[in-house]
């Protein structure tokens, strides 16, 4: 049960070009650590607030934020310019959650395309943080072809601002019904993405997945073994081609694409915060 000491905080803050990032905190009354969580695409912050909440009990003071043109935050739904437009909000974020907690150790979370944003985050920008963790990483995307790719880049660069259905499969977020029921009820979640958006998306996924021996952070790849979205061999592939040496892969047999709405997702948040523990000894 969540104990009463555990404070929430909504509010805007200032993005990397002047955009409104709507920014969600879980505080307790003496936080260890910090944690930032990335959402996934069509996704919103508000959707983590059980797993801010969990982290929150166990000594973690927790912020999300929904990214520029998701959730409550400003900008067109579903469109991006470019990919490393989100990377420099997240460098903003970062800024404000080191500057809040000073001496803290912070770790970066990040969930499908939150898990690409880190990823990337990660291996071309160096931030100095504790470590990075991934959640069903979009490092590849099940059912999308070179062909296609080729197509969308070529339309894109004539109709960047033309929408298509962005086919993302509520059933293969989780084996819960009630969180299905709940995403596919969800106004924040949108269905429509652009041809920019998923041309800045495979470009990203194609730098990030081959650059994995950039990275020079710890690194954990979290991920269920039948997730239909992000496949899981993505994270493996990536995994073997690491060179930090703090590196470690946990996959989850049965469980779908959201593993933190799965559930046995006790067991994911237990493997998360053991090795954010473990990384602090070794610091």
């Amino acid at each position: 049960m969540e104990g009463p000491s555990i404070r929430r905080t909504e509010e805007p803050l200032t993005g990397s070009r002047g955009n409104l990032l709507f920014r969600r905190e879980w505080s307790p009354p003496q936080p260890d650590r910090a944690l930032l969580l990335v959402h996934g695409l069509a996704d919103h912050s508000g959707r983590y607030d059980h797993v801010g909440a969990w982290f929150a009990e166990r000594g973690c003071v927790v912020h999300a934020y929904d990214q520029q043109g998701h959730g409550r935050s400003t900008g067109t739904p579903g469109h991006l310019r470019r990919f490393s437009d989100l990377l420099d909000d997240l460098d903003v974020v970062l800024r404000f959650v080191q500057a809040r907690h000073p001496g803290l150790p912070v770790f970066l979370v990040g969930h499908s395309m939150g898990g690409l944003v880190v990823t990337a985050f990660a291996r071309e920008r160096h931030p100095k943080v504790a470590g990075v963790v991934t959640s069903g990483a979009a490092l590849r995307i099940k059912g999308i072809s070179r062909a296609k790719i080729f197509t969308t880049r070529i339309l894109s660069r004539l109709l960047p601002r033309l929408r298509f259905d962005a086919q993302i499969d509520a059933a293969g977020l989780s084996r819960d019904p009630e969180v299905v029921s709940g995403y596919r009820k969800d106004p924040l979640v949108f269905q429509k993405m652009t041809l920019s958006f998923a041309r800045e998306l495979f470009t990203a996924i194609d730098r990030a997945a081959g650059g994995a021996g950039d990275v020079q952070l710890p690194m954990l790849l979290l991920h269920g073994d039948a997730d239909p979205i992000c496949p899981v061999g993505a994270s493996r592939d990536f995994f073997d081609r690491l060179a930090v040496a703090e590196r470690r892969l946990e996959t989850y047999p049965g469980l779908l694409h959201e593993i933190f709405n799965e559930p046995e997702r006790r067991t994911v948040f237990d493997d998360l915060l053991g090795w954010v523990r473990e990384q602090e000894c070794r610091a």
